[in-house]
């Protein structure tokens, strides 16, 4: 509800609405495993309980359920509802809060990696591979991000010969399109997320995820280095920094109607 607070409520907004109305969506389309969100979940009880909850010790553990909830076979749906909540509007705030999330994605990956062939052999090879890349592939490409932006930036300034040595020529131009592409596909996410909605004077922050990815990085590194020094630590998120209300913009709204 404060998407128009600052840079970073704006790209938090972009982010949040790719995410809901179009990839979860789309998991839901191919019956992928999707990982859930933390909030407006809704379960059948039984169905909850045979899947014994939520894990304790997992501090993304809502993502965690929507995998083992595709393991035992069950479909997770998306219902076409909003639910308004606060966009962090704090750099330090949101590093936390991203932090815990993505260290809670590795966490997930890596248990329900104890024995891949087991998850494979429940989830089916489709299904096994999404969650390798949506879940695994989310924080590898949060880590790997600034190091495959500063190596390309010191061949473009020095042009060094010894990366050439290094690297084979064909892995070089691949490298270099899966940047150009992949963050072309970053930003046309993006881009399209304003359209359900009618966000259109987000549009034009759409151009600027790369450099909101890379504090997806930092936040990348702080979950890293917790899940080897305080896996189980909950970084707390400080809610009711906005100067904005729910009740006022949906005020201003009405009045500008």
């Amino acid at each position: 509800f404060n998407r128009n607070e600052n840079f970073l409520t704006r790209m938090f907004t972009l982010e949040y609405s790719y995410w809901f109305d179009y990839l979860l969506p789309g998991l839901e389309t191919l019956r992928m495993p999707i990982p859930l969100g933390g909030t407006s979940n809704h379960f059948r009880t039984d169905r909850l309980r045979e899947l014994q909850g939520w894990d304790p010790f997992n501090v993304t553990e809502d993502a965690d359920l929507g995998i083992r909830a595709s393991q035992h076979g069950y479909t997770v749906g998306v219902i076409n509802s909003t639910t308004y909540e606060e966009a962090n509007c704090a750099v330090k705030n949101w590093i936390r809060q991203r932090s815990r999330w993505i260290k809670g994605y590795m966490q997930t990956w890596l248990v329900h990696n104890r024995h891949p062939l087991r998850s494979l052999r429940k989830l089916g090879l489709k299904n096994w591979l999404a969650y390798q890349f949506f879940i695994g592939g989310s924080f590898f490409t949060f880590l790997t991000s600034p190091i495959m932006w500063l190596l390309f930036f010191y061949w473009l300034l020095t042009r060094a010969h010894w990366l050439q040595n290094i690297f084979p020529s064909w892995l070089v131009y691949l490298g270099l399109f899966n940047l150009l592409v992949g963050n072309a596909i970053g930003i046309y996410l993006n881009l399209v997320a304003v359209f359900r909605r009618g966000y259109y004077d987000l549009a034009f922050y759409a151009l600027l995820n790369p450099i909101y990815w890379q504090l997806h990085s930092m936040a990348a590194y702080m979950a890293l280095w917790q899940l080897f020094t305080k896996p189980f630590y909950w970084e707390k998120t400080i809610h009711g920094l906005s100067k904005f209300t729910h009740a006022k913009v949906q005020e201003a709204a009405h009045k500008a109607a």
